[in-house]
């Protein structure tokens, strides 16, 4: 829907453009009769909220004017006044569809429009207030229509941002078992990761709400894999090798234009598979180069696939994984996130103890 505001008071176009585009409505601005007319001319709204005072052409001018013409005599218009001018009885003969007096709800002026932009064209005239005390009282009713259609607007994106997790996931373990013939391979290494970036203490990655979910979704991109590289039992050839390491990438790409991922999660599922040394991929970064969460991220994902069966060997004993880790310190692995790892664990050797049977 779209609708076209006409009113020359400039605080009032901002408060209700504000509420209507938080409601996902296309909203068009006119400061005058003459404006209006232009934004009309360059596209035709769904429906007209016109303010009944405005200078040199008032809006029930402007109303009649729109209402004898055919080639916009079709469009609803709803007619906003103030306590000093206008009533019901001269917007309805001006041709209004409906009639609002200030000080509105923004939510019920919104409902009014809809219904007309939806060819119920019944609306009642009426005055939804009495007359206002004072703009304090009109800014209030604003504020507070505008704060619960935020409430709304954020109910709204959480639930999109948890279905979509779930699906991704839901991707993601389906995955997993196809590829490891476990589907706590995610979860493990998620609790690793975190217990290691709360270690570590960098608020840049374990305050990021999007690193968790980087831990979780690190190899989607493995979907993009065939199955014959993926399953395969023995040792990949050059060419299969580099297409595996496509999955950092590909990965990237699925999850580049969801809103929660990015900061931190993004650069995990990229970068995970780089080492300190250099010798990693997909950019062959070093040191300090590689982004902190995907240098801790390493390590939960190098002890959970040594700790854990594979088609083409058994899995090393906790012990045996957590020798080899240590001995890659500034080879393979940050040596200040080896530190962290040798702190606590402990903690992580119970977390396994916990989805081992998962």
């Amino acid at each position: 829907m779209r609708i076209l505001l006409v009113d020359d008071d400039p605080a009032l176009r901002t408060l209700l453009r504000t509420t209507f585009e938080v409601a996902d409505v296309d909203v068009a601005e006119a400061e005058s009769a003459a404006a209006a007319r232009r934004e009309i001319e360059r596209a035709k709204p769904s429906v007209i909220v016109l303010d009944v005072n405005m200078p040199v052409t008032s809006g029930l001018d402007l109303c009649r004017h729109l209402k004898n013409d055919p080639a916009t005599a079709e469009i609803p218009i709803v007619m906003l006044t103030g306590s000093d001018g206008g009533t019901a009885a001269d917007a309805k003969k001006a041709g209004a569809d409906a009639f609002v007096r200030k000080p509105f709800s923004p939510l019920e002026l919104l409902s009014v429009a809809e219904r007309l932009a939806g060819g119920l064209y019944g609306v009642p005239f009426r005055a939804t207030r009495k007359a206002s005390t004072g703009p304090q009282e009109e800014l209030l009713l604003y504020a507070r229509d505008l704060r619960h259609m935020l409430e709304l607007e954020r109910g709204q994106r959480e639930l999109l941002q948890s279905a979509y997790l779930e699906t991704v996931s839901a991707l993601a373990s389906a995955l997993e078992s196809k590829d490891t013939g476990t589907r706590a391979h995610s979860q493990r290494v998620q609790n690793y990761a975190t217990a290691l970036a709360d270690q570590v203490g960098d608020t840049t990655v374990a305050g990021d709400p999007s690193t968790p979910y980087g831990f979780l979704l690190h190899d989607v991109g493995k979907i993009g894999i065939p199955d014959g590289i993926l399953l395969k039992p023995g040792p990949l050839s050059p060419p299969e090798r580099r297409r595996m390491q496509t999955h950092t990438v590909l990965g990237e790409a699925m999850l580049a234009g969801v809103a929660f991922l990015q900061g931190a999660g993004l650069r995990i599922v990229r970068s995970h598979h780089e080492r300190w040394d250099g010798r990693g991929y997909p950019d062959g970064l070093c040191g300090e180069e590689i982004p902190l969460g995907a240098r801790i991220f390493a390590i939960a994902d190098a002890l959970d696939a040594m700790t854990s069966d594979r088609p083409y060997r058994r899995a090393l004993s906790w012990d045996t994984a957590q020798s080899e880790i240590v001995g890659q310190s500034r080879r393979q692995f940050d040596p200040d996130v080896i530190d962290a790892f040798v702190t606590i664990e402990p903690e992580l050797r119970e977390i396994r103890r916990e989805l081992a049977a998962a």
